[in-house]
């Protein structure tokens, strides 16, 4: 009797302490029957987690508190399960009323009153969830405004032609803003290059910000970081700047706006500019926004730096371009002119004492002043680039070689056989170069008494050979110094810029060739 006893009370202490391990458990514990998965038993925690009384929720088919989007998973886990594998599973689930959570399920096969059941723990994993999917949109922002950034960098990086516009409109892609503006520092004055924003605020730019002394300067500057005013319109030390700043003729940029970031445009601590943008809600520039800004800002302030020289390039370009036809036209037709100014001085007398010699004296003239007309008409043409591309090159070479013929008094003779094909502008000035180039190397080094320039048009295919052959003394090849031939570097140059083929052929006493191959040109 004791005994018995003892096992019943051992029975009745374990079945309370179950019992109360049950109800009290924090997370959700539901058993449900295999075949008709209905709730058999459920206690508080998961009933409360569905928003049911344990009366309602007891009974009720797993498809009432399952999500529709996730019937399909819990019908193929039911069916791993069944099979005997472990019931490890994340499924949405569904409030009495009506809102969703994120469950996760750890299920075992548990028999009850003879029926094969699942005893599944549910946990509410729904801000989990939540941080893993805000982790990932954060990861594919960020991914996103790296991919623009490289997108920007390499816009940027690929063209020699600032575009203030471009820079504004690919820095709204990654930082919102109202108003903004692309500052550039003329001497101690900011002055707007674009704007983005309203209407009549990009029609009222450019603004100039007169920056009254070097503090001004320093505090824009900031040690090349960005500015975040959260409130424009507060005390902070930084706004009230910002406001008499923008005071004197600027102050609509700041009209409506609640929010101002600044970035400044450096490049090795020499400030030649700025980025501000506004934005209509208080607090709105983050950090985050400053570090993409400060980016963008590099970028441009490489982009008008890069713009700055390449507009010294050109200028310089123009310069030695200058120089070059001052040079021709003293070295040639002033000489040439002046050569034909003292035999026109001394053909009177001479026609009295040797009519013979004065004859050769007009021949001379004649040559003097025809190869005067034609170097000015070649410099004329240079002088109009349009000429050096819309003329047709044979005749372009007919005038360089008469140019030259009345500079030397050495003959050229230019052959043209085959049809003329049109020649991209680029191309036909290399070749033109590419010749007069030959020209010069020839009166200075070769010595010849005749030069024959020819060129053969070939098509189809579209094809194009430039020959220049003189009789000079020549050269050995094999014995050329690069540094002693910069002519022949500068013309193999020109060749390979327009996808062209060069060649040099000489031989000691047996003058040189200079041969210019060109194929199958697109646009010819």
């Amino acid at each position: 009797m004791k005994l018995e006893f003892k096992m019943k009370t051992a029975i009745s202490f374990n079945e309370n302490l179950y019992s109360r391990i049950f109800e009290s458990a924090a997370e959700g514990v539901i058993l449900s029957d295999l075949e008709s998965n209905l709730v058999v038993e459920a206690n508080p925690a998961a009933c409360k987690m569905h928003g049911y009384s344990c009366e309602e929720f007891i009974g009720l088919n797993a498809t009432a508190f399952i999500h529709p989007k996730s019937w399909q998973a819990f019908h193929e886990y039911m069916l791993s399960f069944r099979s005997g594998n472990v019931f490890d599973v994340r499924l949405l689930h569904l409030r009495q009323d009506g809102s969703s959570f994120h469950a996760e399920w750890s299920g075992t096969k548990f028999d009850y009153e003879g029926r094969p059941c699942l005893l599944g723990v549910v946990r509410d994993v729904t801000r989990g969830v939540q941080a893993e999917q805000n982790l990932h949109q954060r990861v594919e922002i960020r991914n996103r405004e790296q991919v623009k950034l490289l997108e920007i960098s390499h816009t940027l990086a690929s063209t020699m032609e600032f575009q203030p516009g471009l820079i504004l409109d690919q820095l709204r892609e990654i930082v919102e803003y109202t108003n903004g503006g692309l500052f550039t520092l003329e001497a101690s004055t900011l002055v707007t290059l674009a704007m983005r924003g309203a209407p009549e605020l990009e029609r009222s730019s450019p603004f100039r910000i007169q920056l009254r002394g070097t503090d001004a300067l320093a505090t824009l500057f900031n040690g090349h970081r960005p500015i975040r005013i959260a409130d424009v319109g507060s005390d902070n030390p930084q706004a009230n700047f910002l406001r008499s700043l923008l005071d004197d003729g600027a102050a609509q940029l700041l009209a409506g706006m609640q929010s101002w970031m600044w970035v400044p445009l450096a490049v090795k601590n020499r400030v030649i500019g700025g980025l501000g943008v506004a934005h209509e809600n208080r607090n709105f520039f983050t950090p985050h926004h400053s570090d993409l800004a400060l980016s963008v800002a590099n970028q441009a302030a490489i982009t008008m730096i890069n713009a700055e020289l390449y507009g010294h390039a050109q200028a310089l370009a123009v310069l030695e371009e200058r120089q070059r036809l001052a040079r021709n036209l003293h070295d040639a037709v002033n000489q040439s002119l002046f050569s034909a100014g003292l035999i026109a001085e001394v053909l009177p007398r001479l026609w009295d004492r040797d009519q013979a010699e004065a004859r050769r004296s007009l021949d001379d003239l004649r040559r003097l002043t025809r190869g005067a007309m034609a170097e000015m008409r070649a410099l004329l043409a240079e002088l109009r680039p349009d000429t050096l591309i819309d003329t047709e090159l044979g005749e372009l070479l007919i005038l360089l070689g008469n140019a030259f013929t009345g500079r030397t008094n050495i003959p050229v003779k230019v052959t043209v056989t085959g049809e003329g094909i049109l020649l991209p502008g680029e191309t036909q000035v290399s070749l033109y170069r590419i010749c007069q180039e030959a020209l010069t190397n020839i009166a200075k080094h070769a010595q010849a008494s005749r030069v024959e320039v020819e060129i053969h048009y070939i098509k189809p295919p579209a094809e194009l050979e430039l020959h220049i052959r003189d009789n000079g003394h020549g050269f050995v090849t094999s014995e050329l110094s690069p540094s002693g031939h910069y002519g022949l570097k500068m013309m193999r140059e020109r060749a390979e810029a327009v996808g062209a083929n060069f060649s040099v052929i000489s031989h000691s006493g047996r003058g040189t060739e200079i041969t210019v191959r060109l194929a199958r040109q697109e646009s010819l």
